[in-house]
């Protein structure tokens, strides 16, 4: 019954065309060991793992059955030597008892002791500190007590210290291993051959043991701080090698080719000439005092390390402008202001070059004041007496008058001489003295 029933609308396909009725599906049957809701939601579906029945779960694997049964039995010791009888309970399998040796005679180790003959004892393990009976007893205890010289010097008979035993236990058994070896290269590869017990060597070992265990806590703060302290001065070290390294390399043909002609030239003559008060400390002291050990085994200076700082210390005393006019004298003659290839001696050559430079300023200085000084006493002396002294003129000359104290001597010096030429117009009369205006007073003042 559909809508066209209930409104009474006759149907206008044939009957041919109904709905044809589908086949009945076969009843699936829901296999064992799946429960009926997971069955549901699978729809029929085969599942991704295979499915175990509960059945076959609770089966046990056949196994033959053993009788386990313990006992009460003897067994033998392969590391005992007098033949003790002694029992233990023993796991038994089916009647059949364990056979073998005792499973803990494997850990059971002893020290191979060298034993020695009286002839050999006379012959080659004669000391006069020890006694064949002392040295008999020694080696008695190693055996006994497997080397354990803690516990052999505590019972050993005569008060021995434990170095004591220890050197003259290993000394024998060195000797009698020499001794007996047909060759010295057969043993030369044994402990005790290629190793040789010192026993100052392991007093001293002690004796630093007992001062590290015996410090404070101050100690180990202030050893842990200069533990610290060593290591960055370390990594410093090392990242400011790898900086310098490049360059290092790059110029190390040049440096060594620069090295060979320094060495075989002939010295300056100007090493002769004493360095004035201007002059800086040596060379070698600041390469000394700033150079790392490492370039100075290389021989060669940073250029704008090392060498900045032999030039600043060569002319601390001086001026701006003169170390202006150095460096414009060092263009001048054609000198770079920092070598190419700092070597050494062409550090040495070039802080000798300044110090040179500074003389002859200096004394360049010293020739103008002594022609100053001259020039005013000739002036002095060649008027006759009673002359009146002429007024004050701006284009003559005047004695040079040198101040004991006083700030800017230098340009003083220099004012006072500027104008040596007299002016155009000598015969000209001498004009008065113009005043000055006087200058107006700022708010300032």
């Amino acid at each position: 019954m559909d809508a066209k029933d209930i409104l009474g609308i006759p149907k206008s396909f044939p009957a041919s065309q109904e709905k044809k009725a589908r086949p009945q599906k076969e009843p699936q049957r829901k296999p064992d060991g799946i429960s009926r809701e997971v069955y549901a939601l699978t729809g029929g579906m085969a599942p991704l793992m295979p499915t175990i029945e509960v059945s076959h779960l609770k089966r046990k694997a056949v196994v033959d059955k053993e009788k386990i049964t313990w006992q009460w039995l003897p067994f033998t010791n392969s590391a005992r030597r007098d033949n003790l009888q002694l029992y233990h309970w023993v796991r038994v399998v089916n009647g059949v008892p364990p056979t073998g040796d005792y499973q803990f005679a494997k850990y059971n180790k002893s020290v191979d002791i060298v034993k020695y003959t009286d002839e050999e004892y006379e012959k080659y393990l004669t000391d006069p500190m020890w006694t064949k009976e002392e040295t008999d007893q020694l080696f008695d205890m190693c055996e006994r007590f497997d080397l354990r010289f803690i516990v052999i010097a505590d019972r050993f008979p005569s008060p021995r210290a434990v170095e004591e035993l220890k050197n003259r236990y290993y000394s024998v058994s060195r000797a009698l291993l020499i001794t007996r070896a047909p060759s010295a290269a057969d043993v030369a590869g044994h402990p005790l051959v290629k190793e040789p017990y010192s026993m100052t060597h392991e007093m001293e070992r002690k004796r630093a043991l007992s001062a590290v265990l015996s410090r404070t806590k101050q100690q180990e703060l202030r050893d842990s701080e200069i533990l610290s302290e060593a290591k960055r001065i370390m990594e410093s070290r090392k990242a400011s090698k790898g900086v310098e390294s490049a360059d290092l390399l790059d110029d190390h043909n040049d440096i060594e080719m620069t090295e060979k002609v320094t060495h075989t030239d002939s010295p300056s003559p100007s090493s002769n000439i004493q360095p004035t008060s201007t002059a800086a400390p040596s060379a070698p002291l600041t390469e000394s005092a700033t150079t790392p050990a490492s370039l100075r085994m290389l021989r060669v200076y940073l250029r704008t390390h090392v060498l900045d700082q032999m030039v600043q210390a060569a002319i601390s005393n001086a001026g701006p402008r003169t170390i202006k006019r150095v460096e414009q004298t060092l263009s001048d003659l054609g000198v770079h202001i920092k070598p190419k290839v700092p070597t050494k001696a062409v550090c040495a050559e070039h802080l000798e070059l300044r110090k040179e430079i500074l003389t002859l300023f200096n004394l360049q200085k010293q020739l103008q004041n002594k022609e100053i000084e001259a020039s005013a006493t000739r002036e002095t002396f060649a008027e006759p007496p009673g002359t009146p002294k002429r007024p004050y003129r701006g284009d003559t000359d005047r004695p040079f008058v040198p101040e004991a104290a006083g700030f800017g001597g230098e340009r003083m010096g220099k004012r006072d001489h500027k104008r040596k030429v007299p002016g155009r117009f000598i015969d000209a009369q001498s004009s008065p003295p113009q005043s000055k205006r006087p200058r107006k007073l700022k708010a300032s003042d």
